[in-house]
């Protein structure tokens, strides 16, 4: 089932984006490679498979350390749902 991703995954993961395009435009650029379109897809994939891999080991260490977080369902009454938003579009 998709969960949304933990506020510390979107944190590690953003800056680690940045990070990994930083350096490998540097080692690119090092190596010779001229700017083009192939290679600033490339940094792009690579940063967004490293971001997302760091993202994840995130989560599942926070997993190992707390222990999972179990997925609570309410359910609401739909009846209950609308007199609310009533309430507050009469107030």
């Amino acid at each position: 089932m998709f969960e949304l991703p933990t506020v510390g995954n979107l944190v590690i993961s953003t800056v680690a984006f940045f990070v990994v395009t930083r350096y490998l435009h540097q080692y690119l650029q090092a190596k010779g490679l001229f700017e083009s379109t192939a290679r600033s897809v490339l940094v792009f994939l690579v940063a967004s498979i490293l971001s997302s891999g760091i993202g994840d080991m995130v989560d599942w260490a926070q997993a190992k350390i707390q222990g999972s977080q179990s997925t609570v369902q309410k359910s609401v009454d739909l009846t209950e749902l609308f007199k609310m938003v009533n309430r507050i579009q009469s107030s």
